[in-house]
């Protein structure tokens, strides 16, 4: 459970006026064209943990730690000025002061306890075994449950978190873990207004505009079409360069660029490497962007009745000539990784870990002692909700009907449809991101216990999770490798969960005449410092 050793003092809501922006303010308002705004139609961002939601989160909400994206992702301070580890089990963090949220209030160290309970697990607790007496006896608005699982799977071992004083906080785990640190940097743990969540009239409206910290705040929402977002002046690292940024929905490519050429967009995101040359051909624009922490993978349900036979599974991942794939639809501008790792995991990078080999006569094999008799495996498949995702299935379709395996594409209109238990669920699109280096923010966020793959039922294996949970609280760098090594043959070779794809790679069109940063990551930065127009 989750809970405070000093008392919280719930203040009357009050939501202080936004300061009216200036009739003489010449910052501009910037258009950015995506391909989607929000799989939720929420900005909560545990309800969104998507390609989509982590774009724009550091936009209006920020974390104790933050991650520098324009550089090597790593870890730096952001709420927090500093921290320190007591043991193993503890962090303590000293609180930036100054901090203004979106609503005027500063924000303190009870914003911070609110923002790691009552708003992520609710008056459950982070166990579920009782009632957390964070603001004990005043929650009106539970989280979703989804918004509860995300979050005990992302802080599987925090105990309680301890009010030191106004700016100094101390999370308290139940086990040792190496990775506190990187867990708190998440998305997931953003410091949110403790005040505006009492005051706001549900919880789906407090999702769909959360009060933080970040240079700007959510203005408009229309679910769908556009975000609007307004400059937080009071923000504590300077200054906003934009008055205004509107976020609007165009799911074809052709309508991105086509918007970004016409003037209507400054900025046309998810640009496939395909239409880089088209976009760069105007001496008006360029496109930026890199690989980025993220791996695209196929994953499989073992429920289904034909890929229960785990030999079938493997199969399908030998059929799969990842390097035709990869130069076909890439360009040579991204990265097939060694498995489900990244080497900014530093020591615990496994380097000499290879990817299932391409094997047609191997594939051809395992399906022969499986019995296959060509029975169909459905694909859920998204409209290019990823990048090129309909080219690439296209391509591992006809892969896979090399060696003899009857792979019919499904065409969905959301998620929600995508993994939904229904009759026939047998193989879909899905990524991975690293949040920080480690194995824990990568392979951990998506399989074992409490995970998307176990609550939708569609992978899960008793060993796995027994040394996914070794690996989340041993200490030993040479331990902690061994457990990795372990979890990637289960389930990259013995019990298939997924095939690695390749590495994903995020590009951004835009007007020459802005000057702009693109980070090694999801995130887009407007923030004070990455953006200059008339440059």
């Amino acid at each position: 459970m989750i809970n405070m050793t000093r008392r919280a003092i719930l203040a009357a809501p009050t939501l202080l006026a936004m300061p009216a922006i200036a009739q003489s303010d010449d910052r501009p308002t910037l258009t950015i064209a995506v391909q989607k705004l929000s799989n939720s139609n929420t900005f909560e961002p545990p309800r969104e943990q998507s390609n989509v939601g982590f774009r724009i989160h550091g936009l209006y909400a920020e974390q104790l730690i933050g991650t520098n994206w324009l550089g090597n992702a790593e870890l730096v301070p952001g709420l927090a000025t500093e921290w320190r580890r007591p043991d193993a089990a503890t962090l303590e963090l000293t609180l930036r002061q100054g901090v203004r949220f979106h609503d005027g209030r500063e924000m303190t160290a009870e914003d911070v306890v609110f923002s790691f309970a009552e708003r992520l697990f609710g008056t459950q607790g982070a166990t579920g075994a009782g009632q957390s007496s964070v603001l004990a006896g005043t929650a009106t608005k539970e989280p979703p449950s989804e918004v509860v699982a995300v979050s005990r799977r992302t802080y599987p071992g925090l105990d309680r978190i301890e009010i030191v004083d106004r700016h100094t906080v101390r999370f308290i785990n139940r086990t040792p873990d190496v990775t506190l640190e990187g867990r708190i940097a998440q998305s997931v743990g953003a410091i949110l207004s403790r005040e505006a969540f009492a005051n706001a009239p549900s919880w789906l409206e407090w999702g769909r505009a959360p009060i933080g910290t970040g240079p700007y705040r959510i203005a408009e929402f229309r679910p769908d079409t556009s975000l609007v977002m307004e400059a937080h002046d009071d923000y504590w690292g300077g200054r906003p360069p934009a008055r205004r940024l509107r976020f609007v929905e165009v799911p074809e490519v052709s309508g991105r660029v086509n918007g970004l050429f016409s003037g209507e967009y400054d900025f046309a995101c998810d640009i496939p490497p395909d239409q880089i040359t088209v976009v760069e051909g105007n001496a008006r624009f360029e496109v930026l962007g890199s690989p980025i922490n993220n791996i695209r993978k196929l994953s499989f349900d073992k429920t289904n009745p034909v890929l229960a036979d785990a030999r079938v599974r493997r199969a399908m991942t030998h059929a799969i000539d990842r390097r035709v794939a990869v130069d076909a639809l890439w360009a040579g501008r991204t990265a097939i990784p060694r498995g489900m790792q990244l080497e900014s995991y530093g020591p615990m990078y496994l380097a000499d870990w290879e990817n299932p080999r391409f094997d047609p006569a191997e594939a051809r094999r395992l399906l022969r002692e499986a019995n296959y008799q060509g029975q169909p495996i459905t694909y859920r498949l998204l409209n290019n909700y990823y990048i090129n995702q309909v080219s690439n299935a296209q391509i591992m379709i006809e892969m896979w009907r090399a060696v003899g395996i009857n792979v019919q594409i499904a065409m969905q209109e959301n998620f929600a449809q995508v993994t939904a238990r229904t009759p026939g669920r047998g193989v879909r699109d899905w990524s991975n991101t690293s949040i920080f280096g480690d194995p824990v923010a990568g392979i951990l966020r998506s399989f074992g216990p409490r995970t998307e793959a176990e609550r939708t039922g569609e992978w899960s294996n008793e060993e796995f999770n027994r040394t996914s949970a070794a690996l989340e609280t041993e200490t030993d760098i040479a331990r902690r490798r061994d457990h990795f090594r372990r979890l990637l043959t289960i389930v990259e070779r013995e019990d298939p969960g997924y095939i690695v794809l390749h590495q994903a790679a995020a590009f951004t069109a835009k007007r020459k005449d802005i000057g702009w940063r693109a980070a090694n990551g999801w995130a887009m930065n407007f923030g004070p410092g990455n953006l200059r127009v008339g440059a």
